[in-house]
């Protein structure tokens, strides 16, 4: 696993955000963030499977399925 960095936003988004995931599973703001990081960057390539693990997609699935979107 490669090094993590420190990624800074307003602290009033970061409480915005952390309200925003309350019961869908994120564990934390930062998990989500990349999440949706990822998410930006795969529509980008045009190929969301690749920019995910296996775990990660299976991971999101279950939460997706939990939330009632599956």
């Amino acid at each position: 696993m490669e090094p993590r960095v420190t990624l800074k936003i307003p602290r009033p988004l970061y409480r915005r955000l952390s309200q925003l995931i309350e019961g869908t599973g994120f564990a934390s703001v930062t998990e989500f963030a990349v999440y949706i990081l990822r998410d930006i960057v795969a529509h980008q390539k045009g190929d969301i499977e690749s920019a995910l693990s296996a775990q990660e997609v299976e991971a999101i699935r279950k939460r997706l399925k939990s939330m009632g979107y599956l």
